[in-house]
């Protein structure tokens, strides 16, 4: 994708003195241009570039020979991604923000202070998580808001490059409430990773860009089927994700992890027996390439430093995960949609790149074939998790409307007949937190 700027009554800074990072405005909220086309790439560094907040970007695909229009002129810093359909951005349209980055806190708790109070007063509502290596954030917030915050952190020296995915909330907010606090992990990882070299460039994976990741993929389906392993070019594909991610997507040929927690991910791990559920097991260490995914990148740059400890050379990782490629490749080799960490559960690829769709859809439609009915097997079309009724379940599976119907909701007839069922939800609906329907039963009985 290549980045245009459409600049008006501007006084450019000179390309020597183009700051890293700006504030503009009251409480330092910066002044964002309207934004037509695929997003809006750099907004947070576009007033200190221009000079003038007159402005808007245009994403375009590729080159016509008309671009020598007046006023347009390339623009090289495109370290925010945005995944908008097209349509004009307003300061009131919400929007969801992920970005992290493992980099030496000397005083996370003075760090947490200190993102609180910038965070006083703004609709922001998500997860940020602190602690000595780094900070992981997931946040919703209308987009003046929720991108003023990404301005501010990156007046930090240590934030100033760092990669930004932005995607669409049409419905508001996608979590319930700011969580922002100090936390050991900063991924859900058995035993943490607090011991690992986590701040050690050396021991991370080489990062490849989406383009090279997808001719890498179309190499290896050329070549040899990875879901088996090894194929002819000595590459595994490696989907880190939980299993109940892949069932709603995932690359072509590669194979559902066995299990349904990241922190209980043993990849390469096994030491006396092979087990048959490790696509490592019989890697050879040395000269296997090993390609892992996972949805932003975090998960992938966890368990590569694992995997390094463990003596694999060769790893390789898609730079900023499955949500930066589809928004620079769209859903070339990957099947099926997103599962996203909020209320909105599943992206299609049209949140990415929908242009990319419209020629595209009658494939990806033949590719959402392998999604299963969690149940009766049968396929399904809608690609969403549901939640099992039974409070103490609580299982996130897939389940088509019969089978909703039949169960009331349950994922299996044991859960039908447990003693704290919640209501079946219609449609896409999803339960409230759980404390909600803890006292379920006491209720039952009260009003039986």
């Amino acid at each position: 994708m290549i980045c245009w700027m459409e600049l008006t009554a501007f006084k450019p800074h000179p390309p020597s003195s183009f700051p890293k990072h700006t504030l503009t405005s009251k409480r330092n909220k910066p002044t964002y241009a309207n934004a037509r086309g695929f997003g809006f790439g750099s907004l947070p560094l576009l007033s200190s570039i221009c000079g003038h907040s007159r402005a808007r970007l245009i994403f375009v695909s590729q080159l016509h020979n008309n671009n020598e229009k007046r006023g347009l002129r390339q623009c090289g810093l495109s370290e925010v991604s945005s995944t908008f359909n097209g349509s004009e951005v307003s300061d009131n349209d919400f929007i969801v923000v992920n970005f992290y980055r493992f980099v030496f806190i000397k005083d996370p708790n003075e760090e947490v202070a200190k993102h609180l109070a910038f965070l006083q007063g703004l609709d922001v509502r998500g997860r940020i998580y602190l602690n000595e290596q780094g900070i992981n954030a997931q946040y919703s917030g209308p987009s003046n808001e929720a991108l003023s915050y990404v301005d501010w952190l990156r007046k930090d020296d240590r934030f100033f490059d760092i990669l930004v995915q932005i995607s669409p909330a049409p419905s508001g907010h996608a979590f319930p409430r700011l969580k922002l606090r100090y936390k050991p992990s900063l991924v859900q990882l058995e035993g943490g990773h607090s011991h690992l070299p986590m701040l050690d460039p050396s021991m991370q994976a080489t990062p490849v860009s989406p383009v090279e990741w997808r001719e890498r993929l179309k190499a290896i389906n050329n070549t040899g089927d990875a879901s088996n392993g090894l194929s002819d070019t000595d590459s595994i594909v490696l989907d880190v994700r939980n299993g109940y991610e892949w069932d709603i997507g995932h690359f072509d040929k590669t194979t559902r992890p066995d299990v349904d927690c990241f922190r209980s991910t043993s990849f390469g791990l096994s030491k006396s027996e092979v087990m048959k559920s490790d696509p490592l097991a019989n890697a050879d260490k040395e000269k296997t390439n090993i390609l892992m995914y996972c949805t932003g990148g975090i998960r992938c740059d966890v368990y590569s430093a694992i995997l390094r400890q463990r003596g694999f050379r060769n790893l390789y990782s898609l730079k900023g995960g499955v949500s930066y490629y589809l928004q620079n490749e769209g859903p070339a080799r990957w099947r099926g949609n997103l599962f996203v960490f909020d209320s909105r559960l599943s992206l299609h690829p049209t949140a990415y790149k929908p242009e990319v769709m419209i020629t595209e859809k009658d494939q990806q439609n033949v590719n959402n074939t392998f999604a299963r009915c969690y149940i009766c097997g049968s396929q399904l079309c809608d690609l969403r998790h549901r939640n099992c009724a039974n409070l103490d379940c609580n299982l996130l599976f897939l389940c088509c409307r019969g089978c909703v119907y039949l169960h009331r909701g349950c994922c299996c007839l044991g859960c039908m007949s447990a003693p704290r069922l919640r209501p079946v939800l219609p449609g896409n609906q999803r339960y409230d937190k759980w404390h909600n329907y803890r006292d379920l039963k006491l209720l039952s009985n009260l009003t039986s």
